[in-house]
């Protein structure tokens, strides 16, 4: 087992915490929904991350959970599943849709009956990443149950950090910076954006990742101006303006480094927006502490990119949860109305783009009483690799 992994004792804490707001919300059970790409909330609570298949865990009011399954995948969910009961239900198949036939397994219906559970409300959560299939079959055995969205059951419990998880976020965010160090050291002209995303693998893997914690960002060039954007077999040129993000995951848990650079020396404007962007991106770790709302640092930090006179170069930011997934909510924007606490954590994501070219300046932070703690300790300034 890894020295970061989340102990029983904190699983058994969730499911419990879980179960009550359960009760409290007048719920007979909650349906939690995950797939490969998209994970956290079935692995939160159980350690289970399907692949191929999707999966779920059912949490009633009164009574044990149980994991639920596709028809595949028993004896991968015993090795790595902290809740004993494990289901399988033919909608959680592969999108392949075999039809296993003469293997017995469970329905919706089944588990509620060996639960107990009554079916007047059921709440999902997970409902954005549920198929229709899914949802189809506890309709068809939950006919008169009104069934409705719960997401918050579990989000709220992920945004706050317990010290084991916070363990694990640094320990991803020690490998992304030891992977993203390696890339500096070997990127240049003639190598493609997918040949660097090798070596940021090679690097992540060999320092102890489980995974990576979202796909490595190597964009050169106009696709540097993407903000979602995946590698290609472009090869790199002098002059080249390449946006980077290196994230590892550790124990289900998720980083991500991220910084631009130029292959030669950079434009007078590409050099003017990166330092903007970078500027930013330590005003807003400044501004960040417990106790404001989150819509605070959102409006100084709009107001201090126009300020800078690069308005039309914003697309979204400065901030956006960080856990599981390297991104998940909360998002801070400039209608958000909830307060820092401490333990949350977020990733400053500062991402500006022009026509031409575009920059992303990304760490990790958790929230303290007075401050926030960088959770990588790379030090980030303009760089032109010559």
């Amino acid at each position: 087992m890894s020295s970061f992994a989340i102990p029983e004792s904190e699983f058994t804490l969730r499911l419990k915490k879980v179960q009550e707001r359960v009760k409290a919300e007048g719920l007979d059970a909650l349906v939690v929904h995950s797939h490969e790409a998209d994970f956290a909330n079935v692995r939160y609570l159980s350690n289970y991350w399907p692949i191929f298949e999707t999966a779920g865990v059912i949490v009633p009011a009164e009574g044990e959970a149980a994991l639920v399954i596709g028809p595949e995948s028993m004896t991968f969910a015993r090795d790595r599943s902290k809740i004993p009961t494990i289901k399988r239900i033919l909608e959680y198949r592969e999108s392949a849709d075999p039809d296993y036939p003469g293997v017995e397994l469970d329905t919706f219906g089944s588990i509620f009956a060996e639960m107990g559970v009554a079916c007047n409300r059921i709440g999902i959560a997970g409902m954005s990443l549920m198929p229709v299939t899914v949802y189809q079959a506890l309709v068809k055995d939950c006919p008169q149950a009104e069934i409705v969205k719960a997401d918050d059951i579990v989000v709220d419990l992920r945004i706050i950090k317990s010290e084991a998880e916070l363990n694990c976020l640094r320990e991803a965010f020690r490998i992304s910076t030891v992977a993203l160090d390696q890339v500096l050291a070997e990127i240049r002209p003639g190598l493609t954006e997918q040949q660097v995303v090798g070596i940021a693998q090679r690097a992540m893997y060999e320092n102890g990742a489980e995974y990576e914690g979202h796909p490595v960002y190597v964009l050169s060039g106009i696709a540097s101006t993407h903000a979602i954007g995946r590698p290609s077999p472009r090869v790199l040129q002098v002059g080249d303006y390449v946006q980077l993000n290196v994230g590892a995951r550790v124990e289900g848990y998720s980083a991500s480094v991220g910084l631009p650079l130029c292959l030669g020396k950079m434009t007078d404007e590409q050099r003017r927006v990166t330092q903007v962007g970078l500027d930013a991106h330590f005003q807003t770790i400044e501004w960040m502490k417990a106790g404001i709302p989150a819509k605070e640092v959102v409006l100084k930090f709009e107001e201090y990119i126009r300020a800078r006179g690069c308005g039309e170069n914003l697309l979204y930011g400065p901030c956006h949860g960080l856990g599981m997934m390297e991104v998940e909510r909360p998002w801070m924007e400039s209608h958000s109305e909830y307060l820092l606490q401490p333990n949350m954590t977020f990733q400053v994501d500062t991402f500006l783009y022009g026509e031409t070219f575009g920059l992303r300046w990304e760490n990790g932070a958790r929230i303290t009483e007075t401050g926030v703690e960088m959770l990588s300790d790379k030090a980030f300034e303009v760089l032109e690799l010559e």
